[in-house]
């Protein structure tokens, strides 16, 4: 199966779902255009990123009985939707959030399991964590879906490869950060890195979709990027503009790339599951200790 995957690294505003919103529809109107079969945006793309106390005014439900909701759903119906916002549970708490739409539903959220709360961010003190890593089943096959920092550490991306997903999509809203030698910031440097070795590693698509622009004093920088399951770059977006980047994807070279390279099959769970016991016990017996 081919699909034409399509990633908008748009630049928000600050607390405007609405005018947020009509960039999404009309985005979404010139991929349909274009022959896209599904279109990614970027983190808290409904929102814009640096939000502090408006968290709550812009949370949403993904419901159809949410207006915002409810217009994007329509747009599904023959588009498959990435979209992200801050996601309000029954008990109100408020979630750093990315939804994958499909045929007029919400097939899965993902609730941003890691929170940085260092250096430039702060999202632990206005977000709660998420607390589950799954992947999904879609017309396309399999998928998973990470946020930002969850992509950053081991453990997210290993369980959706071991859940079964053979599309990665990563969304984020990543400040540029550092000088680099080569002509891009050494934080953008590091994230094609990191895509490019997850790809190779879990012989998996990685898609990654990042904002552009400037919102309270951080930069954000775009390049977003498609790599295939042998860690060759497919596709790259612009750096600082606004950008549809739409790329062909072949779905049939997972078959040809876990063929010759069965990472997968060989993978043996048992073992880390035991091993990662016992160093959380071991963990558990020198935090007592340490008290």
């Amino acid at each position: 199966m081919k699909i034409n995957l399509a990633l908008a690294q748009i630049n928000t505003r600050l607390g405007d779902v609405q005018a947020n919103l009509e960039k999404h529809l009309a985005l979404i109107d010139q991929a349909r255009r274009d022959g896209a079969d599904l279109l990614v945006f970027p983190e808290l793309s409904l929102t814009g990123y640096a939000l502090q106390d408006l968290a709550a005014a812009v949370a949403l439900r993904a419901e159809p009985e949410n207006p915002v909701f409810d217009r994007l759903l329509h747009a599904s119906r023959d588009l498959d939707l990435v979209v992200g916002f801050v996601d309000e549970d029954r008990r109100h708490r408020f979630y750093i959030a990315s939804a994958y739409l499909s045929g007029g539903k919400v097939c899965h959220v993902h609730h941003k399991v890691y929170l940085p709360t260092y250096g430039l961010f702060d999202e632990g003190r206005f977000f709660a964590w998420g607390e589950a890593v799954r992947a999904f089943d879609t017309r396309f096959g399999r998928v998973g879906l990470l946020i930002c920092e969850d992509f950053w550490h081991a453990s997210p991306p290993y369980l959706l490869w071991l859940d079964g997903a053979e599309l990665l999509i990563f969304t984020s809203s990543s400040p540029g950060r550092g000088l680099s030698e080569e002509p891009q910031l050494e934080s953008a440097r590091w994230v094609e890195h990191i895509n490019r070795a997850y790809a190779s590693l879990f012989t998996a698509f990685v898609a990654h979709a990042n904002r552009v622009g400037y919102e309270d004093g951080l930069h954000f920088w775009g390049g977003s990027t498609l790599f295939d399951p042998n860690g060759a770059l497919l596709a790259r977006g612009p750096f600082d503009e606004e950008a549809v980047t739409m790329c062909e994807v072949d779905l049939s070279q997972l078959h040809h790339t876990r063929t010759r390279l069965p990472l997968l099959r060989d993978e043996r769970t048992a073992l880390v599951r035991r091993e990662l016991e016992r160093i959380s016990q071991s963990q558990v017996v020198n935090e007592r200790g340490a008290v």
